[in-house]
């Protein structure tokens, strides 16, 4: 049954609490990447994570899918703290779709969507028949029925990338994280790919958020967006952190720091039309 955004009222899910990011160094000890962060996901909205390469960003997707701790603050999940949860509890709370290829060999795309059942299974790992209608209804919303029976390494990186977007689904977690989705697909297939993710965000309330190199995607199909760039040096005394603007595809458009990630020499941005454009210089 298909819901309207109405049915599904944003209510907060994942929070971030004066949350400090950063990675351990080989011989600084542990780096910053960005400190001081507090924000918010809802249910029911699709929110895209962009920026520059290196800024950040997968550092901060690892930290809130609790692949790795934060430097200090918090991330609250359900009003709780990642910290107090076990990893068998967090499984069956947040969703991960990572960039890396899985290195799995002769196993059929359904025995792979159905790896997502795990959290829920016994020890032997056997899908009930609920569960298989569960996998059944994970590829079905992926649109990949006509690749159920193929084995992983046939695949394609796009066809690939689908099925762990259907593995995420079939774990039926509220939350659901991914690290750039649409890195391997051709242009119809990116556009497939954040509608599904949008429309999954209107029918089951869930929390997804992702991030992305396709800006212009990510301006028209995402309820919010988190902009990840340097700090403002007038309001930091550290030039090396990142920092988040974050709004509506609309407020960001309006704002400077959104102009000055996207404009180049030869590159301009319509705020209007929430569109790019490119100077064909030759």
């Amino acid at each position: 049954m298909t819901s309207t955004p109405e049915t599904h009222p944003a209510v907060i899910s994942v929070e971030c609490k004066e949350l400090t990011i950063g990675y351990k160094a080989k011989r600084t000890g542990f780096r910053e990447v960005a400190a001081g962060i507090n924000a918010e996901l809802c249910g029911g909205r699709l929110t895209s994570l962009i920026g520059s390469n290196g800024i950040g960003k997968s550092t901060l997707l690892r930290t809130l899918s609790a692949f790795q701790p934060p430097l200090a603050g918090d991330v609250l999940i359900q009003g709780k703290s990642l910290r107090r949860y076990t990893n068998k509890e967090l499984s069956r709370l947040i969703g991960v779709v990572l960039t890396e290829r899985p290195a799995l060999q002769n196993m059929s795309v359904r025995e792979l969507v159905g790896l997502g059942r795990s959290p829920y299974t016994g020890f032997w790992g056997k899908l009930t028949a609920a569960d298989e209608e569960i996998v059944t209804e994970a590829i079905n919303d992926v649109g990949i029925d006509n690749l159920q029976h193929r084995m992983i390494q046939t695949l394609s990186d796009g066809e690939r990338q689908k099925v762990m977007i259907a593995k995420a689904l079939a774990q039926q977690t509220p939350v659901i994280f991914l690290d750039e989705p649409t890195a391997f697909l051709d242009y119809p297939s990116k556009v497939e790919v954040m509608q599904l993710l949008h429309r999954l965000t209107r029918q089951s309330g869930k929390t997804i958020f992702l991030s992305t190199h396709d800006i212009e995607l990510a301006l028209q199909l995402s309820d919010i967006l988190w902009l990840m760039s340097k700090a403002d040096t007038a309001s930091s005394t550290d030039t090396s952190l990142s920092q988040l603007t974050i709004g509506t595809p609309q407020q960001l458009a309006q704002s400077d720091a959104l102009t000055a990630f996207i404009e180049r020499k030869g590159i301009t941005f319509d705020r209007t039309q929430l569109s790019i454009r490119v100077e064909n210089q030759g």
